[in-house]
């Protein structure tokens, strides 16, 4: 399998449910809508959702069935990122290329957009029109594991204590583990444990699963603070070197360049010993993992 073929067949699928479900601009309220599809739509690589599908597959389930939770994942995932790039957060300029949302539209309608995009999320989920194929206990066991790691034990979490984090000499590695393994992991970890239970995992395939998105998720954000450093602004959509620049407490800040770069290996490799319970079948989530890590955007 070409796995950058599949990515894209993938987000086109993902894309294309996301402009489905997501509320039209011509409906009122136009600008908060606007705003909600300007940054779901500004690009992405549907990591999380496609993550998600996969997971799905792996485990004998049909991927449709994902589409919808997958499409709430990016959802909330969009939100987190208005509300990270707020002046009182980040304070960024662009994101995935473009200004962001609140260079657009104003502060008040990029917090209004994300807190619709995150209540909007959980309407989908939960929408019994859209569950083909799910039992109610099963679904519910889905928003559960979304609701847990988006909250303050998971991403807001992680952004909490990323902000306090902001500037200080005095940060260990185990501070920045629990930024790196709540404020991303979490969403990534949720996505393949996600769909896995909606493909009808359990026992050893649902614990096999939630270690490979444990240490997926932890590989995707060292990889990111690598890209901070090695990349450039054209390549990672936004300011490169602006987490240096702010002082953030990353990898590569408390161990250095080299050691982090072993590091994001060393969690790939860990994701991959987890999928070995798995076969052929397991092929995609492994290609994953491994364009994680060597990704360069």
């Amino acid at each position: 399998m070409d796995l950058n073929v599949y990515l894209k067949e993938q987000c086109a699928r993902i894309d294309a449910a996301l402009d489905r479900f997501l509320p039209r601009e011509t409906e009122l309220p136009h600008s908060v809508h606007k705003a909600m599809r300007y940054s779901i739509f500004a690009g992405g690589k549907r990591v999380r959702p496609i993550l998600m599908m996969a997971a799905c597959q792996v485990v004998g389930g049909e991927t449709e069935r994902a589409i919808p939770a997958a499409c709430a994942m990016e959802m909330i995932h969009t939100y987190s990122l208005i509300h990270d790039d707020l002046p009182a957060m980040d304070n960024d300029d662009f994101r995935r290329g473009n200004p962001t949302n609140h260079k657009v539209f104003g502060e008040a309608i990029a917090i209004l957009a994300g807190d619709a995009l995150l209540t909007e999320a959980f309407k989908l989920a939960s929408d019994r029109r859209f569950a083909v194929g799910c039992e109610p206990s099963g679904l519910l066991a889905v928003i559960h594991e979304i609701a847990s790691c988006a909250g303050s034990y998971g991403m807001v979490g992680g952004q909490v204590i990323d902000m306090e984090s902001e500037g200080r000499q005095d940060i260990d590695l185990a501070t920045v583990q629990y930024i790196h393994t709540h404020k991303t992991g979490a969403l990534i970890k949720a996505s393949v444990v996600a769909g896995a239970l909606l493909g009808g995992a359990a026992g050893p395939q649902l614990a096999a699963i939630t270690r490979y998105g444990e240490a997926a998720g932890l590989a995707f954000q060292i990889a990111d603070d690598i890209l901070d450093i090695e990349g450039t602004t054209e390549e990672i959509g936004k300011d490169a070197g602006s987490d240096e620049a702010r002082g953030k407490a990353t990898y590569p800040a408390v161990m250095g360049l080299a050691a982090a770069k072993k590091e994001a290996q060393a969690m790939m490799d860990e994701a991959l010993r987890a999928l070995e319970i798995f076969g052929a079948e397991a092929d995609t989530l492994r290609d994953i993992a491994r364009y994680i890590v060597q990704r360069r955007k």
